[in-house]
This record gives structure tokens, sequence and C-alpha cells, in this order.
């Protein structure tokens, strides 16, 4: 055998050797559960309008608490899931197209793949970009939230590296129904003690592969209106603020973002309040939920022993057409009439074959979010409502003939809840 042609053998040989070492590296690195967190301040630096109740006009006087987008990028295998908490009301269905678009693009992302979300807070700035019917500084705003959500999701990527996580389930009693009987029948926005809660606090929590705590992930159903619309001081309501709060106790180094779950017609105990008490030893109601609601975290959280690597992610993204209820307001169908089919955006993700997450771009009410978690595959389901656009109220059939609030804002026609449920359910059955 001449010297070239043992050359040539031993050349083969080691190209296959180092060929088997690159699929054995690429089989192992599939299999490892990358993370990255980043945090960014939002806070408005000019008056703006703020969001949530129509009868307020006047532009906000103050600052209460600074205002956050938390941001958590999972990747494994080259599938991502990318989880952005905002203290904000809502993104709004034309606002939220424009930074969806923005955001897609520049990190080469699958629809199904980000979970654009708010707290829901009714002290945050309305969102807008029409020059039209915008007001001028939340326009500025707008525009510079924009860049910043670039910015702190490019950070999240940036820091990406291998972790571990766990979870675990906790109660709070933050959260009250809404829907109080009056003595005549009637249903009136106010407390009813007695009425369905999802009183679950699900944490998730992200340590380094040796330990080190670095987020906590968390999923509470409350909307943020413990402030009403006589408050024109910023903040991030009740899940802004309990936010703050975990990270001042966790340590600088932990991001929490908070994800409003099915929470339509639930409130915080003190609702609606005219701004933050401050007489002389009074803790003021929002700080004071905001901190009871933190507090359960960080016991839940510190409580999570058990935390595992890996985990593969698969992701589905679905726009259900449901019914559209037909209007009462004949100014809604003069001219143009209304679209017959109100848009519901589920996008759904998992990581490995315990933990699911369920983004809906609507104010789902309680009961439907329980349905879900109940019905779904995954041992933690977290419900993730005012995500990815917004299409308002959606309430479970059995509660039209109740009437209330809820019943006469949604746009959607009885039925629509069980449609929801089960195209939810479906998706997340697929993924798993």
């Amino acid at each position: 055998m001449n010297q070239k042609r043992i050359f040539l053998i031993i050349s083969i040989l080691l190209t296959g050797l180092i060929a088997v070492g690159q699929v054995a590296k690429t089989e192992v690195n599939a299999g490892i559960l990358r993370a990255g967190m980043a945090k960014i301040d939002i806070t408005p630096t000019i008056p703006v309008k703020l969001y949530g109740y129509s009868s307020r006009k006047a532009y906000s006087e103050g600052i209460h608490d600074p205002l956050s987008v938390r941001a958590v990028v999972f990747e494994t295998g080259g599938e991502k899931i990318v989880l952005v908490s905002s203290d904000l009301g809502s993104y709004g269905s034309e606002v939220f197209t424009v930074v969806q678009k923005s955001i897609l693009d520049k990190f080469n992302l699958k629809e199904s793949e980000l979970f654009l979300s708010t707290v829901h807070s009714h002290s945050a700035p309305i969102l807008s970009l029409n020059a039209e019917t915008g007001d001028p500084n939340n326009i500025e705003y707008t525009r510079s939230l924009q860049q910043k959500l670039a910015t702190v999701i490019a950070e999240a990527f940036d820091k990406m590296k291998p972790v571990r996580t766990g979870f675990g389930s906790g109660s709070s009693p933050v959260g009250a129904n809404r829907r109080e009987m009056r003595p005549d029948g009637s249903i009136t926005l106010g407390r009813n003690p007695y009425g369905i809660t999802d009183k679950e606090v699900l944490v998730m929590k992200i340590t380094t592969t040796e330990g080190i705590p670095v987020g906590a992930l968390y999923d509470y159903a409350t909307h943020s209106t413990s402030l009403g619309p006589a408050n024109l001081n910023v903040s991030g309501d009740i899940l802004g603020l309990s936010a703050q709060f975990v990270e001042k106790i966790l340590g600088k180094n932990i991001i929490t973002p908070v994800f409003a779950g099915a929470s339509g017609n639930i409130d915080p105990w003190y609702r609606v309040l005219p701004g933050f008490n401050n007489e002389p030893d009074w803790i003021p109601e929002p700080v004071l939920l905001g901190t009871l609601l933190g507090e359960e975290v960080v016991h839940v959280f510190r409580n999570i022993e058990e935390t595992a690597t890996g985990g593969e992610i698969s992701t589905s993204f679905a726009v259900l057409e449901c019914p559209r209820r037909k209007s009462t307001d004949n100014k809604n169908t003069q001219d143009q009439p209304e679209p017959e089919t109100v848009p519901v955006n589920i996008t759904v993700a998992r990581i490995g074959n315990e933990v699911a997450f369920v983004g809906f771009n609507i104010e789902m009410l309680t009961e439907i979010g329980m349905e879900i978690k109940k019905g779904s595959p995954f041992k933690h389901t977290f419900i993730i409502t005012h995500c990815n656009g917004s299409s308002g109220y959606l309430a479970p059939a059995e509660l039209y003939k109740e009437g209330g609030y809820e019943i006469s804002a949604t746009r959607f026609e009885i039925g629509s809840s069980d449609m929801v449920v089960k195209k939810a359910l479906r998706m997340l059955y697929d993924l798993k």
C-alpha cells in the first residue's frame, strides 16, 4: 500500500470521526435549555394621557413608581420562546401590529415564538402611533417604547446561557370577583367576596446551572385597577408593584417577569381608588396588595428546591375567528358593516413535558382560564392575557343571562368562549 493511499484512508477516517463528533455535539446542545433575561425602564419622562378610563382626560401629574419591561428568552435546538412583560395597559391592535412586525423581523422570530404582553395597569400611558387620533406626547412615548423593546429583547438574547428551571404554586387573596349583585338582581362592578376567583400564584424559578437564581417568572389573575380615574400618578399598579417588591427582596440580579392571568371579572380587593393614601401610618392599598402578592411569590420561589436542565421547546400560533355579537348601535352599522367575526390570537408554547404558556389577545373571564388549566395536558399552564393584541372581553355563556359590564362590553357572541377553550386545548395537546 503506497503512502498516498494510506494518507487517503486516514483522511476519510478523520473526516468521519469529526462528523460524528459534530453530530453528537449538536444532539447534546439540542437538549440544553438556555435562557437570557433583561429589564429596561419605560417610565415616561413627559406628561402623558393614562390608559383605562374614558372619563380621565388630563395628563399625568407625577410618578409614583417606575414602569419596566421585563423580557425572558428561552432557546433549545434552535427553537425559541420570547416572553415580554410590560408595565402597561394594552398594546392595542394597531400598535401591536407595528411593534410585533419590528420584533419578528429584527430577531428572526416566528409568530408563535413571541408573547408580547402587558400587566394591564390602568395607571400607565396610552399607546398610540396614530397622528390623527393619538395625543402627541403619547405618540412620542410609544416611539421611544418601540426602541426600548428592541433593546431589552436584544439584551436578553445576549445574556443567554444554560439554565435550570423549577416550578411551584401558591395562593393569594389579592384578587376578588367584581360582579356584585344588587338587591334587584342586576350586576354592577364592585366586590363579590363569594364569587369565583383563581387564586393560584404560579411561579417559575430560573437559575444558572450552578443553582444561582436569576429569574422569577410568575402569573396571577387580577386586573391592575386598584387605582381609578381620579388618579393621575404613573404606576404599575398591583402587578407592577408586586414585581418591584419581589426584585427588591430576592436581589437586584433577579428579574421578575409577571403576567396577568384570566382576570376579566377579577379586580383587586381594593379597587378604583382616587389615589395613593398618604395619611400617617396608612399603607396605600396598591402598595399593600402588591406587597401581599409579592410575598407569596417569594414564599413559593424559596420553596422550589427541585430544578432541572433541558426541555424541548415547541410553539404554535392560531387566529380563531369567533362570531361577533350583533350591535344594537346603529352608528356602527350604517356606513360600513361590522365584520362578522372577532379574531382571537392564541399563542402556545411548551418547555419539556411539564410546562406550557398560553397567550390570548383578550380579557378572558376567570372561569375560562380555570377551565383551560384544568383540561391542559401539562402540569403547569401559564395563562397569559392581554397578549399579542387586543380583542376585548370574552365571557362564558352562562353569564350572558346575568348581564353586567363584561357582558355589555363584549364583542363576542354567546358560545365563543367554548370555541376558544376547545381550540386552546387542542393546540396544547398537539404540542404535547
